[in-house]
């Protein structure tokens, strides 16, 4: 059984606006799923149908259904997905800035357990990454880009999450820091057998690192299957990856085409 399943969901902003069309798809329990697109393809809504954030900008789910671990969580609210072990990691990091890295995982940690759980779940988020550690008792709006982005992840771990949802992690960082952070996510889902959903527009970057990828375009999932498969594709190669060499103009044309379709 899929521990995250969408099963042909559509979206309306404003209940005329349609943002997501009909997806599908699945997130196996330890497994790490990209979702990938150009902006406006409906990635981060998908993540906020998931997670429960629509209504704040006016968003409703007009059909289909989102199950999490087998339960239709349609009816709960974003606090309680997040008790079933469910977390989004917003685009824009989110931290509180005013607030230390301590301050800040301590806001996240849901203090069902004793005292000491939160001691071992601040050493765990610390040991993924040092250089938090270092800066601990630094005010969160004085870090680094990538340190606020670390942030943002140590303090979802706090949660004790199944599934970690993130949102453009790489959004305004240098590639030496994306590739640190991806391979420090990579880690926690080896180590912890915790399942990731990416959503990212550096395709190259997030298909290095999943098992499986959705493709969106203009609210439909257009392509899907393994990492290594995408990587492989010419479609995906020549829009998405940047690909070289000589362009074939008639599946350029016919891909364009298709694109149009969907739209």
């Amino acid at each position: 059984m899929s521990l995250l399943s969408l099963n042909n969901v559509e979206v309306a902003y404003d209940k005329v606006f349609l943002a997501i069309k009909g997806v599908s798809l699945d997130v196996e329990e330890g497994a790490m799923v990209a979702i990938l697109g150009a902006n406006g393809a409906g990635k981060s809504t998908t993540l906020k149908t998931i997670s429960g954030l629509l209504a704040p900008e006016r968003g409703a789910i007009r059909r289909g259904q989102v199950t999490f671990r087998g339960e239709d969580i349609g009816p709960h609210n974003p606090p309680q997905r997040v008790r079933m072990g469910l977390v989004h990691v917003l685009e824009g990091r989110r931290i509180f800035e005013h607030l230390t890295p301590d301050d800040n995982l301590l806001a996240a940690y849901p203090g069902r357990h004793a005292k000491s759980r939160y001691g071992d779940l601040r050493d765990q988020a610390y040991a993924y990454f040092p250089r938090l550690a270092e800066r601990s008792r630094t005010k969160a709006g004085y870090l680094s880009g990538g340190e606020q982005q670390m942030l943002a992840i140590a303090r979802a771990l706090m949660t004790e999450p199944r599934l970690i949802m993130l949102d453009e992690p790489s959004l305004g960082l240098a590639p030496v820091l994306v590739k640190e952070i991806f391979s420090i996510i990579r880690t926690i889902n080896q180590t912890q057998g915790t399942s990731v959903l990416l959503v990212e527009q550096n395709a190259r970057a997030a298909l290095d690192i999943v098992d499986h990828a959705y493709l969106l375009e203009n609210g439909h999932v257009v392509m899907s299957g393994s990492a290594e498969a995408l990587k492989q594709n010419p479609d995906v190669q020549e829009f998405y990856l940047g690909g070289g060499g000589k362009v074939d103009y008639h599946n350029v044309k016919h891909y364009r085409r298709r694109k149009r379709w969907l739209a």
